[in-house]
């Protein structure tokens, strides 16, 4: 006679199911992983395919689509020689990085009033600043480039930096807000006892703190004006022609040539990519900055 095994107060029953958990949660990390690479793959075939065709001639890239060809630089050459890269290559980073540092030094008190100073109708300034980011550019166009030309601000990198910084601030701000908000009130409680003045508490507590989120913010601004086309090519000849304008100048009446256009896109946003690949741990570190308490 079998008698039944009475389950002890407090005993523990053995997790039969943890090997299907874990087989589950193997899938589910094997298939985001998946989807992770699938999603980057598309969004870098285009890059991928630009920098292959600035390879082939202008023969092969119109009728040759396939991946197999003979590399030349053929169409590198071309573009060296028909127009001086340094000069716009020059003209971007003075614009991009002068623009990203005038919005930082106006931005940063901004923000910083906004964060700890704030009154009724701060939340109502924020909106509004962002709101003008949905304002389509060609709206403005007439009016800004009647005041550059009447101010003399045409073709020049000080119209550049003055409209990308304008372009940029709403998001600087924004950013910079949202980082100095996630900061404790009370370690500037402790400089001002300590006699610290405002200046000394932006330089010496809160930038120190914040500098991911402000590095993150910087590089974020220096894309943007990087790869900003629309005001260089309305605002800018010759002169102050930065990158954008380089590319488009291998649009001509009789066509699109694809390898030289291809070559030209290759090196105008060569330098990004780099800044970009050496700064995205920076990046990652400033955009998830104050996320985890």
């Amino acid at each position: 006679m079998t008698t039944a095994r009475t389950k002890q107060p407090g005993a523990q029953s053995p997790p039969a199911s943890r090997p299907s958990l874990l087989a589950s949660a193997g899938v589910r990390k094997l298939g985001l992983t998946v989807l992770g690479w699938s999603v980057a793959c598309v969004i870098f075939f285009p890059i991928f395919w630009m920098v292959l065709t600035g390879f082939k001639t202008e023969a092969a890239a119109i009728a040759d689509p396939s991946l197999i060809f003979s590399p030349t630089l053929e169409s590198y050459q071309a573009v060296h020689d028909r127009t001086g890269y340094a000069r716009f290559a020059i003209n971007s980073v003075v614009v991009a990085f002068g623009s990203t540092l005038l919005a930082l030094l106006i931005a940063i008190p901004s923000a910083y009033s906004m964060a700890f100073l704030p009154t009724r109708r701060t939340k109502g300034t924020l909106l509004w600043m962002l709101s003008t980011k949905m304002l389509p550019p060609v709206g403005v166009l007439v009016p800004i480039y009647l005041i550059f030309r009447d101010v003399g601000l045409l073709d020049t990198r000080t119209g550049l930096i003055i409209v990308y910084t304008l372009m940029n601030l709403p998001i600087v701000v924004w950013m910079l807000y949202t980082f100095f908000k996630d900061m404790p009130k009370d370690i500037l409680e402790a400089g001002r006892m300590d006699g610290a003045s405002t200046l000394q508490e932006v330089l010496y507590l809160l930038m120190p703190l914040t500098l991911p989120g402000i590095a993150s913010t910087g590089l974020l601004s220096v894309i943007l004006s990087w790869n900003e086309a629309f005001w260089s090519l309305n605002l800018t000849s010759s002169n102050a022609a930065p990158l954008t304008a380089y590319i488009a100048s291998f649009s001509s009446p009789e066509g699109l040539f694809w390898a030289k256009l291809s070559a030209a896109s290759t090196m105008a946003i060569a330098p990004i990519l780099v800044l970009g690949w050496m700064t995205q741990k920076q990046m990652v570190r400033g955009l998830t900055f104050g996320a985890v308490k």
